[in-house]
């Protein structure tokens, strides 16, 4: 169990005054994952969004030519995707399902170098707000080694830009439900 997981474990229904306590379908998440690493600019960039869970993402690159600066080592822009990614995802659990949202501020602190092999970088959400959300992650090697640290603020956008949306923009097979009844 990562350890947000015991603070957010659940979305929550506010209907009629009463909050109801919803549980995350896995089959969305499996079909999600689907969806958001088939988009043109993770292939662009080779990242895979691994998992998804409440108040947690896991992103991964196997770093490539593609991913140098002049000097051969990975340029900073990745970085900042990859923190941008795994922050972003960190969130979608907690937010409505058919509300959408974008990031508004990604602050990303470049730490070390690499050359070559995998990158793994971890999001957690921080605070889930009405409309802001804040997230954090952080960028490792295979062996472990801090690589970039990154804070994101994230706006909720009521009806734009959401999952749903993307699905019909892409001409992608419909998802299942995001939450278990």
């Amino acid at each position: 169990m990562h350890r947000y997981e015991s603070r957010i474990k659940y979305a929550h229904d506010k209907r009629n005054g009463a909050t109801k306590m919803r549980q995350i379908n896995p089959e969305h998440i499996a079909a999600l994952l689907g969806l958001v690493n088939s988009g043109p600019y993770f292939e662009l960039l080779s990242m895979q969004v691994c998992e998804i869970k409440t108040g947690y993402a896991r992103v991964e690159l196997d770093l490539q030519k593609k991913h140098l600066n002049n000097f051969s080592g990975v340029h900073g822009g990745v970085y900042s995707a990859l923190i941008d990614t795994a922050a972003y995802w960190s969130v979608y659990c907690e937010i409505e399902e058919q509300a959408g949202y974008t990031t508004l501020d990604l602050s990303v602190n470049n730490l070390a170098m690499i050359r070559e092999g995998r990158i793994v970088v971890e999001g957690k959400a921080i605070k889930i707000g009405r409309s802001i959300c804040l997230a954090e992650a952080t960028a490792v090697d295979a062996n472990g080694k801090l690589l970039a640290h990154g804070y994101s603020k994230l706006m909720i956008l009521d009806g734009r830009q959401s999952v749903a949306q993307a699905v019909l923009t892409r001409g992608y097979p419909a998802l299942p439900p995001k939450y278990i009844s």
